[in-house]
């Protein structure tokens, strides 16, 4: 078989429907998964909006690249310490809340054809927001809209909504022998 008759011709797609996609499960990837459609989407002329609810200022290696690209917007909410699921601070619940109305302005913008929403899935099972507000954003969601939901803990609600889930599973991670988060890597 040829090159030619693997490619497709992508001006005569007619689909135009925004699909709901969760990547979510215990092992590495999600955000890795989800930026990779980013960069996908970016290739193809595609705005992109994306909210980091958890990931404060940290010094990410994705953030620093993708900000230099052209249309992308990045929102980042949350502190660099790791929250205490039972034990959120007012301050982590106040910035988890603000993700959620920058994202809720970004869907309803129009302005964008991608948005991923990483680590939404933990601030609401750290009860930071709560299940509803993400069920919300989904039908909200215009029809042209694709959407990206990260992040341990998916609820069951909204795995039954997702068009896509997908579930990273760890057999094994360097964290479990003590190895910390690599620069470049794993940040």
């Amino acid at each position: 078989m040829t090159e030619k008759s693997f490619k497709r011709d992508l001006s005569s797609d007619n689909s135009t429907k925004g699909l709901v996609l969760v990547f979510t499960g215990e092992g590495k990837g999600k955000t890795t998964a989800a930026l990779g459609t980013a960069i996908r989407a970016l290739g193809q002329g595609l705005k992109v909006f994306i909210c980091f609810f958890m990931k404060g200022e940290y010094p990410y290696g994705e953030r620093k690249i993708l900000s230099k690209l052209p249309n992308v917007t990045i929102a980042s909410f949350g502190q660099e310490n790791f929250v205490n699921p039972s034990k959120p601070t007012d301050e982590e619940i106040s910035q988890a809340k603000q993700a959620l109305s920058a994202s809720h302005e970004a869907i309803l913008s129009g302005k964008y054809d991608l948005v991923i929403l990483d680590e939404i899935n933990v601030a609401a099972a750290f009860n930071l927001i709560r299940v509803e507000d993400i069920l919300q954003l989904i039908k909200d969601k215009p029809a042209s809209l694709e959407l990206i939901l990260t992040g341990r803990k998916a609820d069951p609600r909204v795995i039954h909504v997702a068009d896509l889930v997908t579930e990273m599973l760890k057999i094994r991670h360097p964290y479990d022998k003590g190895i910390p988060g690599r620069k470049g890597i794993e940040y």
